[in-house]
C-alpha cells in the first residue's frame, strides 16, 4: 500500500511540476495559450499572475519530493503537501471562472 500511495504522491507532484513550466514558461505561448484557452492579449497581460501560480504549483511539487525522499520519516511531510494542494484546488474550483 505504501508503493501505491507514494506513486500517487509522485503523479501529483509531477503534475503540478509541470504546471510549473505552463505557467512560468508556456503562459503566452501558443501552445500554452491553447491548454488554457487564452487569447494573446490576455496571455501577455496576465504573465506576471501566471509565474506567480508556477511558482507555487513548483514549491508544492518540491515539498512532496521532499517527502518521498525521506522515505517512510517523510509521512508527515507529504500529508502536509498533499492538504495544501487540495486547500489549493478547492479554493481554485470555488474562485476561478
Amino acid at each position: 500500500m505504501t508503493l501505491i500511495a507514494n506513486i500517487a504522491v509522485g503523479i501529483v507532484a509531477g503534475l503540478h511540476l509541470g504546471f510549473l513550466v505552463l505557467e512560468m514558461f508556456l503562459w503566452s505561448k501558443p501552445f500554452g495559450r491553447r491548454v488554457f484557452g487564452l487569447t494573446p492579449e490576455f496571455a501577455t497581460a496576465s504573465m506576471g499572475m501566471a509565474a506567480n501560480q508556477g511558482l507555487y504549483n513548483g514549491f508544492l511539487a518540491a515539498g512532496l519530493i521532499w517527502g518521498l525522499a525521506q522515505g517512510a520519516e517523510g509521512f508527515e511531510v507529504k500529508v502536509f503537501f498533499l492538504g495544501c494542494v487540495i486547500g489549493a484546488g478547492v479554493f481554485g474550483a470555488m474562485t476561478a471562472k
